[in-house]
């Protein structure tokens, strides 16, 4: 029987499957006579309607081959969409993947046969196929399996009409920030006597932000650090049509600017209410000795730096 997959041409494959037709199936009792009737009407049969994405379609089955689109010597199938449902039709034309189906006894399985492209059904082409689906001989040859239990046979058909797109994203490693430093002067940092302080806020990538200040460190450390964080300052959540994963360079400079220390924040998202920093950003002692100047002031910075934005469709 060959291969459980075999590709014909570019765009015509043919493969093995198990599970039966979803649109639509034509058993036949008796092929010899399905030749016959087909012979006098066009060489053609035609299924009653059947329904499929919100359209009416029928199934035409040459059984000798459509000799107009030169399928002599083949088993022929198409689909035709009902005229009423295509006019129906707000667009005036529906596309539709197509899948046709042939059962063999001996493999217990169908082969289906199916042009990868998608069919345009519109008032001028309102007929899609495959013209040579199966060769006659193997069709016909007992040895094959198509034709069983005397003169049986099964045919079928899936269409699929694609829904419309309507869910997509762009994702972007080119976004830039709007004023994506901010700097923070904490005074006469020596006197401070509460557990915790917060900056004014700022904006970045639409969203506000504070930083936090432990002078003495979190709970747990002693008084001989300095905690320092990123915090979202707000109170409602993002908007759920866009996400930026970004970092956040957070430093402490001394006073020339010219020597700092520095934690990186990576892979922060815009859309998520957290906090980010370290417990023990730096020691106090060595604050004390490097980073205050002469006005006993601290100066804290924080650069940000989109890494990706992803924006969704439709919004929502």
């Amino acid at each position: 029987m060959g291969s459980s997959s075999d590709v014909v041409s570019s765009t015509i494959a043919k493969k093995w499957r198990e599970h039966p037709p979803s649109s639509y199936s034509l058993k036949v009792d008796n092929f010899r006579q399905l030749e016959k009737f087909a012979s006098t009407s066009d060489d053609k049969y035609q299924s009653r309607l059947f329904s499929s994405g919100g359209y009416n379609w029928k199934l035409l089955v040459y059984p000798k081959g459509n000799e107009k689109d030169n399928g002599k010597g083949f088993i022929s199938m198409y689909v035709a969409i009902d005229s009423k449902s295509l006019t129906s039709a707000p667009q005036c034309e529906v596309f539709a993947e197509l899948i046709f189906f042939v059962y063999n006894k001996k493999e217990k399985k169908y082969l289906t046969i199916q042009d990868v492209e998608v069919n345009r059904f519109n008032a001028l082409k309102t007929v899609w196929g495959l013209q040579q689906v199966l060769s006659s001989d193997s069709f016909n040859n007992p040895e094959s399996g198509y034709v069983f239990e005397g003169d049986q046979c099964k045919f079928g058909v899936d269409v699929i009409v694609p829904s419309p797109l309507n869910n997509w994203e762009i994702l972007s490693f080119n976004e830039k920030l709007r004023n994506p430093k901010f700097s923070w002067s904490v005074k006469k940092f020596s006197q401070l006597k509460e557990d915790k302080y917060i900056s004014n806020t700022f904006s970045v990538g639409a969203r506000k932000w504070v930083l936090w200040l432990y002078p003495k460190g979190g709970s747990g450390e002693d008084g001989k650090w300095v905690s320092l964080y990123l915090q979202s300052a707000d109170s409602d959540k993002p908007k759920a049509d866009e996400k930026i994963l970004a970092q956040a360079n957070l430093r402490v400079l001394d006073p020339l600017g010219s020597n700092h220390i520095e934690v990186k924040l990576n892979n922060w998202h815009v859309e998520q209410n957290l906090g980010w920093g370290r417990t023990r950003f730096l020691s106090l002692a060595e604050l004390r000795k490097v980073y205050l100047d002469k006005e006993d002031a601290l100066k804290v910075e924080i650069e940000f730096e989109v890494v990706s934005s992803t924006k969704y469709y439709p919004i929502i």
